[in-house]
């Protein structure tokens, strides 16, 4: 069955605008608080970003979990991926995550994580949504849930981060540039880098509410790349506004994205016989990541666009290592879910255990030119039910034979028109993508 407010990650959406919006959030605090009160007495962890409406839908959020009858644990500013974890350790009923991730400031929403620290499943989400639909009530004043705050949230993430690598990897010498993109991950990131021993210069970490992803970020990584020539650091760290994402520098000031860091980590666990199931990545993965992995004798498998996607993928194919181009990238073998700070960690840790550079690591992964070029729409628009969309895509594909892919898709997320174009030559990539979006413009116009 179709769900009416869940998307692929969640709720999101622009502040202001239904449903992200303060009486939405009160009505879904109240649900969210009615469907795991029935499983007994506990709390529910409530964390944020750094953008400004967090703040109101917070206490909305509160407000409708105390109305249900239920507890409430506030996080204050805190990654996506330190709210799973807290859930987990903590024994929370449920984690609550506000962020709308790497969307500007203006945008908001709501994702949820279970008690392991794992997506919510779709059933729980339908029961939600069920309580949606039915007017609030409110339990007897007796029994109205109660807030309290966790002081020492950042530190108890801090100290997991730092205990995915082994204690005994000294990180001494190693400088470092981290952007924060001014988002929940200020206050942590820097703390678990130079506390592994590195020099870290802090970029991005001064949040006002309005400058999360702003122009930085693993979102925008030109910005740290120019950092890390200027500091002549050894490498560069981008996180998203969540921390959920990863993209990092090399010391010329080139751009290693999730793609080429999942080849590295993957290759690391290999040669260290830790590796286990097959490689999950997704309908975008580069085929250059693809063609290193087989090189490898590792399987990569292709799951639709989300880590919610390559979740389910890694735990049907028994797998422990996945995620993104993007930076969504999952370590099951340390965590529950894509973290930026564990995965970063991941890739220094192998630095320092083979005493190569960054850029040596990635350089057994060559790169497609891949080109992506986002079509903004009004609505939603079923992209296979358009003939005129059908052709154009058969043309180009004929034109790259078996030297190439195309891959059109609507964005999870936003109102848009994914259209990707892969292919040996850069130029002739570049002008397939910029041709077929024109066609996919031209017909949703029609």
């Amino acid at each position: 069955m179709a769900k009416k407010y869940f998307g692929t990650d969640g709720i999101r959406g622009k502040v202001g605008e239904y449903p992200i919006t303060a009486d939405f959030m009160l009505k879904l605090g109240w649900a969210t608080g009615r469907v795991f009160a029935r499983e007994g007495s506990g709390f529910v962890l409530v964390g944020k970003d750094t953008r400004i409406s967090g703040y109101m839908f917070e206490s909305a959020l509160e407000a409708g979990l105390s109305a249900a009858g239920v507890d409430t644990r506030m996080l204050g500013p805190m990654p996506t991926p330190g709210i799973a974890y807290l859930t987990r350790t903590l024994r929370a009923r449920a984690g609550i995550v506000i962020s709308a991730s790497h969307n500007p400031y203006y945008d908001n929403g709501i994702k949820f994580f279970s008690v392991d620290g794992a997506k919510l499943p779709d059933e729980v989400e339908h029961q939600i949504e069920q309580y949606l639909d039915a007017p609030i009530t409110t339990v007897e004043s007796a029994k109205l849930g109660k807030v309290k705050r966790i002081s020492d949230a950042a530190g108890r993430y801090i100290e997991f981060c730092k205990a995915t690598v082994p204690p005994h990897l000294d990180f001494k010498g190693m400088r470092i540039v981290i952007d924060c993109a001014n988002g929940a991950t200020y206050h942590i990131a820097p703390h678990v880098f130079s506390e592994v021993g590195a020099e870290v210069v802090t970029i991005g970490a001064e949040p006002d509410g309005l400058n999360i992803n702003d122009e930085c970020g693993a979102t925008k990584p030109e910005y740290l790349a120019g950092k890390v020539l200027e500091y002549r650091a050894d490498l560069g760290i981008a996180l998203d506004g969540d921390g959920d994402r990863v993209i990092m520098i090399d010391h010329k000031g080139e751009i290693v994205d999730g793609d080429e860091l999942i080849y590295i980590i993957a290759k690391s666990r290999l040669d260290e016989g830790k590796l286990l199931g097959p490689v999950v990545g997704t309908l975008m993965s580069n085929l250059g990541m693809e063609h290193a992995l087989n090189a490898l004798n590792l399987q990569l498998l292709r799951a639709k666009v989300g880590d919610r996607y390559v979740m389910e993928m890694l735990t049907e194919n028994k797998g422990m290592l996945g995620g993104e181009g993007s930076g969504h990238i999952i370590c099951l073998d340390k965590t529950t879910t894509g973290d930026g700070i564990v995965a970063a960690l991941q890739v220094l840790a192998e630095m320092q255990r083979t005493g190569k550079s960054l850029r040596d690591l990635k350089s057994g992964m060559k790169k497609y030119p891949q080109v992506l070029v986002n079509v903004r729409t009004e609505k939603k628009v079923k992209i296979e039910e358009i003939d005129s969309i059908k052709k154009a895509v058969e043309a180009v594909e004929k034109k790259l034979g078996d030297k190439g892919r195309v891959l059109l898709r609507s964005s999870g997320t936003e109102p848009l028109i994914r259209v990707m174009v892969e292919g040996v030559d850069e130029d002739d990539v570049t002008r397939y993508a910029n041709q077929l979006a024109a066609d996919v413009k031209k017909a949703i116009a029609a």
